[in-house]
């Protein structure tokens, strides 16, 4: 391919990058449903895994906290957004067997601009954006290390990047075990998977004793009709997320049957096309991801009382509870298909100008089928700038005695009015120097949905005293030192008996009076937790080393005289 027909498929994963995210670029911080990032995410333990909640955040916490001590909270994240929508079309791009522009085109455009791209960023899940850029990219080195015996050095830092989250670290083992698996490389496949996820593996395990998750969000959290498409036909168009708040109103109409028609007459047409020009492991490693991300999301659907015996029963049984998050796994093949389709019904178009026009509609078909995805879906993905008191609670903490934080009211979510009346996780502990001991209860269609945390049902326990002064005394024995209120968000916050830090028309802090409790992280967790850390920063930081080493190695042999 000459060198403007390669750039053309980056132009438009860029375009289509732009497009998709728009406002989002703009100044300040997006903050969305679970995205909530803050100018300087402030490195301790809970980060590492090693606080009083399960590790829900890990390692994709850990890595945002180093790395905005060096670049900007705001920018980070939109750096973020940016490269893991245009790496993700780009490696979709990669995986068409075929030469056509038009192909690669659509693929990336299949890959880009669907429903479970625009729904995650929706709910901001990014982690998964980052496992879903990646995961092309895992199929890809797969079968290199196949075809040459030895694993790619990019892919010792793919796995750990694809693996930002629980669920998406499941998602890229499953995709490097069908990729690269067999024969003396089974091992060090998983061996890389293992590393890859260990850090979320290991603090889930140290927090086993409470990471048995609440029945009742089986059911809630089960795959669901994406608009018009019920649940088994949202699942093959790449939907049915369990939240129907952050589903785009163009999926309750026609155009949600019209995409799906496309996608699969599309794939239908590319089928026997792709299966003819792919070698038979690269098949095979496509088609078992598709089948294990259907098969994950359709049990949640069809069989939720066996998912909820599941979280109830066996420690990390929850990971399997949210039924579309796992469909990741069938995009690569989605796309894939569509290009490979595309290509077929070119190339009954013998004349160039009729091809040319019908290439031009394939590749805008996922825009023009989901248009209010584009300018940030329909404006709701904006940026905001926290209001000053939020800096000014962290300085107060900060100079605050020793001791945790309780943020009260005891909610997860909050709607403030400074991020245009948008739902969002509580951001306020995420500015605070200290551990954070927030309610992590959810409400869904108004069933309460149990948190794990233990430490915050003592909290409510302790709050439930009768004066203000024994509510701070029995909240300092729990190990906290300072209470914050956030005054904007509705539900209970009792007065404690102590000295006020922060009084503002949002933010309310006061240092507990009395002696704080200490509460040091266990000496097993510190070293269990910091070995997994060390082995998974080795294997990111290899990747570099083992590509320079190898370059070496090149240059050397091919400077030997023969």
């Amino acid at each position: 391919m000459s060198d403007w027909r390669a750039w053309v498929p980056r132009a438009w994963s860029l375009v289509l990058a732009l497009l998709l995210l728009g406002p989002a670029l703009g100044p300040g911080l997006l903050l969305t449903y679970d995205m909530v990032w803050v100018p300087d995410l402030p490195v301790r333990p809970d980060v590492w895994g090693v606080g009083s909640g399960l590790p829900r955040a890990v390692p994709s916490d850990a890595v945002v906290a180093v790395l905005d001590e060096v670049v900007p909270g705001a920018l980070l994240q939109k750096a973020v957004l940016l490269v893991a929508l245009v790496a993700g079309g780009l490696g979709a791009r990669r995986l068409v067997p075929e030469r056509s522009l038009a192909a690669q085109l659509v693929a990336v455009s299949v890959y880009q601009w669907n429903p479970y791209v625009a729904e995650r960023l929706a709910i901001g899940h990014w982690p998964v954006l980052v496992g879903y850029a990646v995961l092309p990219w895992v199929l890809l080195a797969g079968r290199r290390w196949r075809e040459t015996g030895a694993p790619p050095a990019m892919l010792l830092a793919l796995a750990p990047l694809g693996s930002l989250s629980a669920s998406a670290g499941v998602a890229t083992a499953v995709a490097l075990l069908a990729a690269a698996a067999g024969r003396r490389r089974t091992g060090p496949v998983v061996l890389l998977a293992l590393v890859a996820n260990l850090p979320w593996l290991v603090t889930g395990a140290l927090h086993a004793a409470d990471a048995r998750t609440d029945a009742a969000g089986a059911e809630l959290f089960a795959l669901g009709a994406d608009g018009a498409l019920p649940p088994p036909l949202a699942a093959l168009a790449l939907g049915g997320i369990w939240n129907g708040e952050v589903v785009l109103p163009s999926r309750d109409g026609v155009l949600a049957w019209l995409g799906l028609a496309v996608l699969v007459g599309l794939a239908a047409a590319g089928l026997r096309r792709w299966a003819r020009r792919s070698e038979r492991r690269d098949v095979v490693a496509l088609v078992a991801c598709w089948v294990v991300g259907l098969l994950l999301a359709l049990v949640t659907w069809a069989a939720p009382g066996a998912v909820a015996a599941l979280a109830a029963h066996v420690p990390g049984g929850g990971l399997l509870r949210d039924g579309s998050r796992l469909l990741v796994l069938c995009a690569p093949l989605v796309a894939v298909l569509a290009g490979c389709g595309a290509a077929a019904l070119l190339d009954g178009v013998p004349e160039r100008t009729p091809r040319l026009v019908l290439a031009g509609a394939l590749a805008l078909l996922p825009i023009t089928l989901l248009p209010d995805a584009a300018l940030g879906l329909s404006g709701r993905l904006e940026p905001t700038t926290y209001p000053a008191s939020y800096a000014a609670a962290r300085d107060a903490v900060d100079g605050a005695g020793p001791g945790d934080v309780l943020a009260l009211p005891l909610s997860s979510y909050r709607q403030p009015s400074w991020n245009h009346d948008r739902k969002v996780l509580d951001p306020l502990p995420r500015h605070l120097p200290r551990d954070v001991v927030a309610s992590d209860e959810l409400v869904v269609d108004e069933t309460t949905i149990a948190g794990e945390d233990p430490r915050v049902g003592e909290a409510a326990a302790a709050l439930a005293a009768g004066s203000p002064e024994e509510r701070a005394a029995r909240l300092a024995d729990l190990g906290i030192g300072v209470v914050t209120v956030d005054r904007l968000a509705p539900g209970e916050a009792p007065a404690v008996a102590g000295r006020v830090l922060l009084d503002s028309t949002e933010l309310l802090v006061v240092e507990l009076d009395g002696s704080v409790a200490d509460r040091p992280v266990p000496t097993s967790w510190a070293v269990a937790a910091t070995t997994a850390w060390c082995l998974w920063g080795a294997c990111l930081l290899a990747a570099p080393g083992l590509a320079v080493a190898r370059r070496v190695r090149r240059g050397r042999v091919a400077g030997v005289p023969t």
